[in-house]
């Protein structure tokens, strides 16, 4: 039986044919994703979730990394980190180390185990699956793993030459539970989930597919997807989220929060974010001299990512999302390419989180007393507040407003799966 389906980037009201297992629909007036790839049924997702919250758990019981020098060894557990940071009085650091890594994932893989075995039942629906289910997706695109990892090996990287450095269990457990997880993230079917929670409610009164939402007062719930007329309570019919009206107009808020990122990013250059002490002798980095320093030492490859990742992506980022902005407040006209610029854009900014997750370990692994340390600089958190500010301007800018209202021409109302 086919559904209505209200596109969250082009505003534009589909019509979807039924799935088969394997497929997924797409809106055909901007190519994007309406539905995730349609699963057989919810045990494939919850077996690879289990399967992740078991290596995570093993992430804490072994040793991390191993680090030593003239003699002089230290051994780290991933827990280290947080409190070696707390220790340097760099609690906002932790936070945001703790809560990407590990924190937001595995609140994620255990709502989705729980999710998982009430979409299952037949008998009375479990409690609080509802409300949990719309929690978990705004939680995806703080879900770090991976990028912490690729921090860990350019940390290793920038060290190798000045001590042995030991792989432990718990890296080799931590990156089996990162694959695990974006394996997991591929055969997550939020539709059927949905369904199977939740049921479609009827539509309040006939929507036209082949026609802007806005041209009919309709909205897509940020939780669960479901089109409906925009009620005096402004209340998703389905999950009963409420759909946010901002006072303040998207652009305008995009607009503050790139504004105060481009600030932010001056301390954050200017501001060492990380200091290396030998033999009580002080050496400050910022972010270009680490760049220059690597590639002084010949590791241009790892130059080249640390300077892409917090120079090159946080720019072009902030250029980016004010040039679509810009566009935005403009006449609508080459929409599906800004469209794809906005996706990119959105995409590779949580990569800039890398130097942060740098400063980060080297700051718990190298610890050889008056030897050698290494302490984390105002500029990591300068330099993290940017990361999260972008971040959270490409989540609040609206990309409906950069197609015009109008009916597309020549539309395909069935949505291609």
């Amino acid at each position: 039986m086919s559904r209505l389906a209200l596109c969250r980037e082009c505003d534009w009201v589909s019509r979807l044919p039924p799935r088969r297992p394997g497929q997924q629909a797409h809106c055909p007036r901007c190519g994007h994703h309406l539905t995730g790839v349609a699963q057989r049924d919810a045990q494939a997702p919850m077996a690879w979730a289990i399967a992740a919250l078991i290596a995570l758990g093993l992430v804490f019981v072994f040793p991390f990394l191993g680090f030593s020098t003239h003699g002089v060894g230290h051994v780290m557990n991933f827990g280290d980190t947080v409190s070696a940071l707390i220790g340097d009085d760099y609690g906002a650091l932790a936070a945001v180390l703790l809560a990407t890594t590990v924190g937001f994932p595995g609140v994620y893989l255990a709502a989705l185990i729980y999710l998982c075995i009430a979409a299952g039942r037949n008998r009375r629906p479990l409690p609080g699956v509802v409300p949990l289910a719309r929690l978990l997706r705004p939680l995806e695109p703080w879900m770090m793993s991976d990028v912490f990892i690729v921090g860990v090996l350019v940390s290793l990287i920038k060290i190798v030459s000045l001590a042995d450095i030991h792989i432990r269990a718990s890296f080799v457990a931590f990156c089996v539970y990162s694959l695990l997880l974006l394996r997991t993230l591929t055969l997550i079917d939020w539709t059927a989930l949905w369904d199977a929670v939740a049921p479609v409610p009827a539509p309040g009164r006939d929507i036209r597919s082949g026609a802007t939402g806005r041209s009919q007062s309709l909205v897509a719930c940020a939780a669960c997807d479901t089109p409906f007329v925009a009620n005096r309570h402004h209340r998703c019919p389905r999950c009963g989220k409420r759909h946010h009206v901002f006072r303040v107009d998207r652009i305008q808020l995009t607009w503050a929060l790139l504004v105060t990122s481009a600030l932010l990013y001056i301390p954050a250059n200017i501001y060492p974010v990380l200091s290396t002490i030998t033999l009580g002798n002080a050496q400050p980095q910022t972010i270009a001299g680490g760049v220059l320093h690597l590639a002084e030492a010949g590791d241009w490859p790892i130059a080249a990512v640390i300077f892409v990742a917090s120079i090159v992506v946080p720019i072009s980022k902030i250029v980016a999302l004010g040039w679509l902005c810009i566009a935005a407040q403009g006449r609508p006209g080459a929409s599906l390419s800004r469209t794809r610029a906005y996706r990119l854009t959105e995409k590779i900014g949580r990569w800039s989180m890398i130097d942060v997750f740098v400063v980060a370990v080297l700051a718990t692994l190298v610890q050889a007393g008056a030897l050698m340390s290494i302490e984390p600089g105002r500029g990591a958190v300068a330099f993290a507040g940017v990361v999260i500010l972008t971040m959270i301007a490409a989540l609040t800018f609206d990309t409906r407003l950069l197609w015009p209202d109008s009916a597309y021409p020549d539309p395909d109302t069935e949505s291609s799966a």
